[in-house]
């Protein structure tokens, strides 16, 4: 059975058998992780082991896990900066914001996948422009320049550590002072000005390698009236077009009020696997869940399924090898004191 095009979130700390069925429908190609589903690195292990064993391919586990305000795992878990602290040391000294940069990237991997988590969705690379409190601190530095050096300093840690990257929110939600999560925000810029400033860390590190990029649910109505992350212009033409990407476009979650724009959660899946999403995320929503997969219909894109795979996790250090690892070690101090 290939990876399906939906990823789907979970009630609790362990699968219910409901879960468990769901789970193992065609559409289905993996799941997210929340606070809600976390109570300790052994309790998380077991049940992401869970998840993996249901099907083949294994189901991909992700979880938003970049730092700061957005750390879905807490006890047990090294505490991370928000990345903008490493903004802040790049200004000062750029040598060592670049070292710790790929210590704090490689550090959040190597203990996800201690527990068997496929990836996390980061880094992020909007820039910070003192607009979009959404944004804010989780963005590495509002010069796109200072962005793309931090972000790829950042993957090849993840990429060390055995976890592929995933950049958001593209083409950029830093220039926007709405929350899609409960707006609908509107970027009025032309596409000049979006592609010289917002673009530029998603264009180098695309060059770099980077493996998934997640669109933002925001309007740019100079370049197309439908969010990025629903919009063939976005997707197809510039992303992959102009730009070159040949990774996995996740889509933000279609349960986000910034998404309710593209019709009901049926036509948001279908509106943004046409654009041009390999996955679509649906989360917090079970009847949303349930009707997607009811009504989606068959979908099977080869390319997708070759994508999808990439992104399942490399080395798997156990917990008690990390425990005895030196280098493990002084990386939790280093990140520990800016945190």
């Amino acid at each position: 059975m290939s990876l399906g095009p939906v990823m789907l979130d979970l009630k609790g700390l362990e699968l219910l058998p409901e879960e468990r069925e769901q789970l193992r429908h065609p559409l289905v190609g993996g799941v997210i992780l929340f606070a809600r589903n976390y109570q300790s690195p052994e309790q998380v292990e077991a049940l992401v082991r869970e998840i993996h064993g249901l099907r083949t391919p294994r189901l991909l586990v992700a979880v938003d896990h970049e730092g700061g305000r957005v750390q879905r795992f807490r006890d047990g878990f090294t505490g991370l900066p928000a990345i903008r602290h490493l903004g802040h040391i790049y200004d000062e000294n750029p040598k060592r914001a670049l070292r710790l940069a790929e210590t704090s990237g490689w550090l959040m991997a190597t203990e996800l996948r201690a527990v068997d988590v496929d990836f996390s969705f980061a880094p992020v690379l909007d820039l910070d422009r003192g607009v979009s409190q959404v944004i804010g601190d989780r963005a590495f530095h509002s010069r796109p320049e200072a962005v793309a050096e931090l972000a790829h300093a950042y993957m090849r840690g993840m990429h060390r550590a055995g976890m592929a990257a995933t950049g958001k929110h593209f083409p950029g939600h830093g220039a926007v002072a709405a929350d899609s999560h409960v707006a609908m925000p509107v970027d009025e810029r032309k596409l000049v000005d979006i592609l010289a400033e917002d673009v530029v860390p998603f264009e180098r590190m695309i060059h770099y390698g980077l493996e998934g990029i997640m669109p933002a649910h925001v309007v740019f109505p100079r370049v197309d009236a439908q969010p990025a992350g629903f919009s063939r212009t976005w997707l197809k033409q510039i992303l992959r077009g102009q730009l070159g990407f040949q990774g996995v476009i996740f889509s933000d979650d279609l349960s986000m009020e910034g998404a309710k724009g593209a019709g009901d959660v049926v036509a948001r899946a279908k509106l943004a696997l046409s654009a041009g999403c390999d996955m679509v995320l649906v989360c917090n929503d079970p009847a949303a869940a349930e009707q997607v997969l009811t009504g989606l219909g068959h979908h099977d894109d080869p390319v997708s399924h070759l994508r999808l795979v990439r992104m399942h996790g490399r080395e798997n250090p156990t917990r008690a090898q990390l425990a005895l690892d030196e280098a493990y070690r002084d990386a939790v101090r280093a990140v520990s004191a800016i945190a």
